[in-house]
């Protein structure tokens, strides 16, 4: 935290919140206990001393709320149930103060009764017992209720230990591989109840019960085990303790059950041997990959949908209904390319009778590369953290694969290349592993190394390796020496081991996390980097293509078949689909497209879309019942917007479509101080010759875009006037053109009341006659003046000896305007993913791409709801948008209703509909109207949804 900065003090504010919470729950409860003793009119000696507690207690009530406010804003507490604590606490401090104003209102007379009153205490005290019991899940966990009931006390195993006693009990010896299977059983209960407090991260008593060493040495009071003697052994008879004995263990009432207990008596009673076998306390899932037989009692045609038809049947649940056509093209459409699809599409391909059109559609659909790349660009820049905004503040260390990644989607290359070629990268797609470099070394645990580990095994391998990059893992069977050997392939030096920052002595050694897939030891960087790229796309690998195909269906349904998507050894609710999908994907030759149809193409694509009660539904208890609803992501809704009114963004911070034009502003060059400043706003002259050397001009174009405004003339005479920058103006110019020498004059305009960056972009491209061109751009070539010229300064003959070279800013300050091009065609707008972070899709939950982001939060906020009703930069965007409709409608109100409900909808607006829209136009002022309608349709749910 910056020293200089004033949070702590909030932060020190909020950390009261458990203090204070108390307050309220003591007055309000004890006040309607006593409320209760007045009912009938007894007791009356109580009133002053209630009103007191009434009065006491909604003020510590809304000082709860407020200091809970700041504890959750300025710390780490994060999650829906921060959220429902919150809101439900703010609602109890709202009706608390609301009780009080009712019980004033009565003493004053102006209510009859306490009746209103006590029912606003009886709601209040109902919130704050909900509010109590939510901050309590909080402290303790969600189960701190719930865990000590009868039928929640399984053991950790479901029965194993039960199992593996009767397998072992009464045996005279057990064989070297009984011995093994017992101390791993052992392991794991010591594991699940002891780490806790006794590992290498917590040795209470100086004891550690995680490694072989530590139980053997004992703690503080000495040995623990004595082998053959269970009797004799401080650890037996610390478990065999009551519950109540201040020296049982484990504490806090988390005793051993009796088969657990039983299955330790039995390993010391065996020698306690320690087996060298890895202990894997969590589930973990099979590395390989099966390929399960597609069931054959199903009638279904699909291969996904015979799998489903199973999965239905088990659940006892019936086939959803398959949306329409309607709905159906606009859901492939946004999925595959990221568009509504236009009116007349959609009604061609509704009338159309061809039973095969839908899966016709989506092979049309994932033709049209352009706009498909263009789409999942922004999928994998949220997984492979590839941004637009160029080099690291700290190291200058950031690197883009864009270019990469583009023409890798364009031509839709294999996955298992694709991987290959980011793990041992060329130089257009080093920016992967190379890119992390420009956050700077912050810990052991997140040094550049351990940061390439952690970004390949979260974004390519579903595995969480940031848990075991400072300790062991708490969330997986990972261990800090595994972590650390995937880190050394990154690293040009051995790599110490640290725990929690501190080194323990111990080096790394290098290897992959899954050893078994192959080797990748080698002398330098390059040659580890190469192996570890063979050994990780190999059809072995399951964990890489399940990862992959499990992000596809999430993207398509709404929900993984495994959630989250970054824990990929989690429960499956579907394991024969998932390693169906993922192995004939493989079988495919690793085609991403392929593996596209072939979800999308199934029953169980088409199927309705369902809605989820809570986010908890995504991970407990989830049953599949058709695609879940989603939101259009930010970029969706912004290209939707571009397409129905006007353009949300005019320039990209990467254009593939570039003609390879130089993109140079140019300004009058500012100094102050002797270096080189902003300009100031104000009007600057420019000037620059050429000369056609006396061949005869064919046609001549001219591109031109001014920050902010401009006027050109070409030899003289006007040729063109702007006024907004984000539009680039294209003028024929062959007839102002003249043999020999020629001259450009522009009057710019830097608009705005402070210093701010201002350029002149201009290209002209001049054909003859003889086949030959040639190019005129804004360069360091041309001249300016902060003064205005006396004299005609527009004219070839003006002296402009004393005007000054300008200075040339790149293109740093500007995205590529998707227009400059001397293309006949123009493009309407800027596909969102192409264009840097903008504060409007920032909001709409784009992100920063600082991290590695595998899924976006759908949840609306308040800043989006903000944001939409009164954020400037959309509502200009509407307002750019009613003066061009109305431009081309003008008064046929009756069009404009209806190309708006076609264009954001897909459907005709019904009679109801049409005549509210209809009566809205009806207004002195109609651009106004029209804004509001476009804002009423793309704020409606069935906009703002894929359904």
């Amino acid at each position: 935290m910056d020293s200089n900065s004033w949070d702590w003090i909030f932060q020190l504010l909020g950390r009261f919140h458990p203090m204070v919470v108390h307050f309220p729950i003591g007055l309000l409860v004890g006040a309607i206990f006593l409320e209760f003793l007045t009912l009938g009119g007894k007791r009356q000696g109580l009133r002053e001393g209630i009103n007191w507690m009434i009065a006491l207690g909604s003020g510590f009530a809304v000082l709860a709320a407020v200091l809970g406010w700041l504890l959750r804003t300025n710390d780490d507490y994060v999650g829906d149930l921060v959220q429902f604590h919150q809101n439900v606490g703010i609602a109890t401090a709202v009706f608390a103060t609301i009780t009080w104003f009712l019980l004033r209102s009565t003493l004053n007379g102006k209510l009859a009764n306490y009746g209103y009153y006590r029912f606003g205490l009886f709601v209040t005290v109902l919130l704050l017992v909900v509010a109590g019991h939510l901050g309590a899940s909080l402290t303790h966990g969600e189960d701190y209720l719930t865990s000590v009931l009868p039928y929640n006390q399984d053991s950790y195993d479901d029965g194993k230990a039960t199992v593996l006693l009767a397998e072992l009990k009464g045996l005279d010896s057990l064989s070297e591989a009984q011995q093994e299977d017992l101390n791993l059983g052992v392991r794991a209960i010591i594991a699940h109840n002891c780490y806790q407090c006794h590992s290498e991260n917590k040795q209470k008593g100086e004891l550690v019960l995680d490694n072989k060493r530590g139980v053997y040495q004992g703690g503080k009071s000495g040995p623990i085990i004595v082998e053959g003697r269970p009797e004799e052994s401080e650890m037996f008879r610390r478990i065999s303790l009551p519950p109540d004995h201040d020296e049982v263990m484990p504490k806090k009432g988390k005793v051993l059950k009796s088969n657990e207990i039983k299955l330790i008596e039995l390993w010391i009673k065996n020698g306690a041997k320690w087996s060298d076998g890895a202990l894997k306390i969590f589930p973990e899932a099979e590395l390989a990959l099966t390929m399960p037989d597609i069931p054959k009692t199903s009638n279904e045609k699909h291969p996904i949908d015979k799998f489903m038809d199973v999965y239905f049947k088990e659940k006892r649940l019936k086939w959803p209904q398959v949306v329409d056509d309607r709905t159906f093209i606009r859901r492939a459409s946004l999925d595959i390319l990221g568009l509504l699809p236009e009116p007349e599409k959609i009604d061609q391909f509704v009338n159309n009778g061809d039973k095969g059109k839908r899966e016709k559609l989506i092979d049309e659909l994932l033709g049209d590369n352009h706009n498909y790349t263009q789409h999942w660009l922004s999928f994998w820049n949220d997984i492979l953290r590839n941004d637009y905004s160029g080099p690291g503040f700290i190291t200058g260390g950031r690197k883009q694969i864009t270019d990469w990644l583009y023409h890798s989607l364009m031509d839709n290359k294999p996955y298992n290349i694709m991987v290959k070629e980011l793990i041992n990268p060329s130089e257009e797609s080093e920016g992967f592993i190379n890119g992390i470099k420009w956050r700077g070394l912050v810990n052991a645990s997140q040094r550049t190394e351990m940061q390439a580990a952690q970004n390949i095994g979260q974004s390519l391998m579903g595995v969480n390796v940031k848990c075991a990059s400072c300790h062991n893992s708490f969330v997986s069977n990972l261990t800090l020496e595994q972590s650390y050997g995937f880190a050394s392939i990154f690293a040009d030096s051995i790599m110490e081991l640290n725990r929690c920052d501190m080194p323990i002595g111990k080096m790394a050694e290098v290897n992959f996390l899954y050893p078994e897939l192959g080797s990748v030891e080698a002398e330098s960087v390059k040659e580890r980097l190469l192996l570890l790229s063979e050994v990780m796309i190999k059809p072995e690998n399951g964990r890489l293509y399940r990862t992959i195909t499990n992000r596809f269906w999430k993207r398509f349904m709404g929900r993984g078949i495994i959630e989250p998507v970054d824990e990929m050894d989690n429960e499956p609710w579907n394991a024969d689909l998932l390693d169906w999908l993922a192995a004939d994907f493989v079988d495919a030759g690793y085609d991403v497209k392929y593996l596209m149809k072939m979800i999308m193409t199934s029953k169980t694509y088409q199927l309705e879309s369902t809605r989820l009660e809570n986010q908890e539904d995504l991970k407990k208890g989830y049953v599949f019942n058709g695609p879940i609803l989603r939101r259009l992501s930010a970029e969706q809704f912004s290209d939707a917007v571009s397409q129905v009114v006007a353009p949300m963004y005019y320039a990209a911070a990467y254009d593939p479509n570039n003609e390879g034009l130089p993109y140079n502003r140019v300004w009058h060059r500012e100094v102050k101080f002797d270096r080189d400043v902003l300009p100031e706003a104000g009007k600057r002259y420019f000037r620059h010759g050429f000369n056609l050397k006396g061949k005869k001009i064919q046609t001549a174009k001219a591109l031109i875009s001014v920050d902010h405004s401009y006027t050109l003339y070409l030899n003289g005479k006007i040729i063109s006037e702007g006024t907004d920058w984000r539009k680039v103006d294209k003028l024929e110019v062959g007839d102002k053109l003249v043999e020999g020498d020629n001259i450009l004059a522009i009057e710019g305009n830097n608009e705005g009341s402070i210093a701010n960056p201002a350029g002149i972009l201009f290209a002209m491209k001049i054909q003859f006659e003889d086949g030959s061109e040639m190019l005129v751009t804004s360069n360091d070539k041309w001249k300016s003046t902060d003064v205005q010229p006396e004299g005609e300064w527009v004219s070839l003959t003006f002296d402009d000896g004393s005007w000054l070279g300008v200075r040339n800013y790149g293109s740093s300050n500007w995205d590529k305007l998707v227009n400059f091009t001397f293309e006949n065609t123009e493009r309407e707008f800027a596909r969102a993913s192409l264009v840097k972070q903008h504060p409007f899709m920032k909001v709409m939950g784009r992100p920063t791409r600082e991290n590695v982001a595998t899924t976006r939060d759908e949840q609306a906020t308040l800043l989006q709801a903000l944001e939409l009703t009164n954020g400037e930069y959309f509502n200009g965007v509407l307002k750019e948008g009613a003066e061009a409709w109305l431009k081309k409608y003008g008064d046929k109100d009756e069009q404009i209703v209806l190309n708006l409900y076609q264009k954001t909808l897909g459907r005709n607006p019904t009679d109801k509909e049409r005549g509210i829209m209809l009566s809205a136009l009806q207004t002195g002022s109609k651009e106004e109207a029209l804004q509001d309608l476009f804002w009423s349709m793309f704020i409606s749910p069935e906009f703002q949804f894929i359904y």
